[in-house]
């Protein structure tokens, strides 16, 4: 079953369209990756998806019960929350805040997801560390663990391996895989096709419209796939 569907999307800001014609779906254990050039509109349309964004055109929809609330969402990271000085339990503590329904405190429920969070990603033992002192991989395995407080079924990642060594940002690839095969479903940009082919269940290639959406097997024959793979070889 969908869990979010996009009919006939138009992305835009300032009154200026930079993407439209997009119809998706993504399903229950589905791994969407979102793939395509500077400019494509690929962070716009998931600040769209969550609806942090308007849309100019078309609309976002929810299935199964799901909410916008109930979506993780793991961002690209700026300086200033590279910096933040707080706890890694704080940190990953805070992804349960939408979850508080107007009580002024966390509750006993809220402590227990943010500490099997920290579990599941294998990262217990830095819970008392500041975040401001962890290396880029350890940063963002925790702000991974914070996304996961606020999901159950869905995730969005906005180019989570960005900045990160190889070593880091394969570590990070190993626990998205993880989870995929645990059956979080999730939607994630990333300029990276090699690791969006690892993991993606379905691929979108934005180009302004869609170049291509469909299963990665698919993509991989396809001649919008074969011709951003040579790109990328070229770089």
């Amino acid at each position: 079953m969908a869990l979010l569907r996009c009919e006939s999307l138009a992305l835009g800001y300032e009154g200026r369209k930079i993407a439209e014609n997009i119809s998706l779906t993504v399903d229950e254990g589905q791994f969407l990756c979102v793939v395509g050039d500077n400019g494509a509109g690929k962070s716009t349309l998931m600040k769209t998806m969550l609806g942090l964004l308007p849309p100019a055109a078309g609309r976002v929809a929810f299935g199964e019960g799901l909410r916008p609330q109930d979506i993780g969402y793991l961002p690209q990271q700026t300086r200033a929350q590279k910096d933040f000085p707080a706890s890694v339990f704080e940190i990953v503590l805070s992804g349960c805040l939408n979850r508080l329904g107007g009580r002024p405190f966390y509750q006993k429920e809220h402590r227990r997801r943010a500490e099997a969070a920290l579990c599941r990603l294998n990262i217990e033992d830095l819970r008392r560390r500041s975040f401001s002192r962890l290396s880029g991989g350890q940063q963002q395995r925790v702000l991974l663990a914070r996304a996961l407080c606020a999901a159950d079924r869905l995730l969005m990642l906005d180019e989570p391996a960005a900045g990160l060594d190889p070593l880091a940002a394969e570590d990070l690839y190993r626990q998205l895989e993880a989870l995929r095969d645990e059956g979080m479903a999730a939607v994630m940009i990333s300029h990276d096709l090699r690791a969006s082919l690892r993991l993606a269940s379905h691929v979108l290639h934005l180009a302004r419209a869609p170049l291509f959406f469909g299963a990665a097997e698919d993509y991989r024959q396809s001649p919008a796939g074969r011709l951003y793979a040579l790109q990328e070889e070229a770089l």
